[in-house]
């Protein structure tokens, strides 16, 4: 009991350890010149990429998949984060695409969800504090759902459809929703990048003040956060490759 008792003073007294310089991945930043959140983003990915070989192989000796594990497995977890965002992609993006658009959807928000939390663990800074990681993550939202749209409608009739649906509007709308549409990366970046940054400031300053059981009520916090922030980046998404893959009739509102 005593030793458990020192291993959580000792937990969380680390936040404060870890907001003073210390990070796990900080020596082999300084030897390779590589920034230590790019370092935590290849961790992760290789981390959730083992995570996904570990389950294929869990389901390979399956016999039938329909059937779920008794009791809370590795394998329930997996499929359960899977039911909730296959449902979320029925429901904004539609019951027909959502199966084409499932593995995506599912990849980023799973990426981003671990982006953030991985800030909570002491000696971790989380990837998506830093402008540059959300600016890819909102660059490649904003190129997949772009081509899609593009393999979805044909170039012409995807372009066209920034137009609107009325001819004689079309020089006033079209250039606002081009606009509109190129800011989308970057609104998605600056939210989640805000967000994380504030979340760990306030994690920070609290760890420096009060660095026993305090800062534990704010990692609670930091956790909604981290699943907050990563929701609404993915729903976002969805949103956008719903409105690119949906057909517009334009010929319809040429006639008017």
């Amino acid at each position: 009991m005593k030793k458990l008792f020192t291993l959580l003073i000792t937990l969380l007294a680390m936040p404060a350890f870890s907001a003073g310089g210390f990070t796990w991945f900080g020596g082999l930043a300084e030897a390779t010149q590589v920034k230590g959140h790019v370092i935590t983003f290849i961790f992760i990915g290789v981390l959730l990429t083992l995570v996904g070989i570990f389950y294929r192989s869990k389901i390979s000796k399956v016999s039938n998949e329909v059937i779920p594990d008794k009791g809370i497995t590795f394998r329930n977890i997996v499929e359960l984060y899977g039911n909730f965002i296959y449902g979320q992609c029925k429901a904004i993006i539609g019951e027909k695409e959502a199966p084409i658009y499932f593995p995506f959807i599912a990849t980023v928000f799973l990426v981003i969800l671990v982006c953030n939390l991985i800030g909570l663990i002491p000696g971790f800074l989380p990837p998506t504090e830093y402008l540059s990681t959300t600016l890819a993550l909102g660059a490649f939202s904003f190129i997949y759902y772009n081509v899609v749209g593009c393999k979805e409608q044909g170039v012409v009739n995807y372009i066209a459809h920034f137009a609107g649906p009325l001819w004689y509007l079309a020089i006033l709308i079209f250039p606002i929703e081009i606009i509109s549409n190129c800011i989308r990366p970057l609104s998605l970046a600056l939210r989640l990048r805000s967000n994380m940054m504030g979340d760990h400031i306030v994690l920070t300053q609290f760890s420096d003040l009060v660095p026993l059981v305090v800062p534990v009520v704010f990692m609670i916090l930091g956790l909604l956060v981290s699943f907050i922030q990563a929701y609404v980046f993915t729903v976002l998404t969805m949103v956008y490759i719903q409105m690119a893959v949906a057909h517009h009739d334009h010929e319809e509102g040429h006639a008017h």
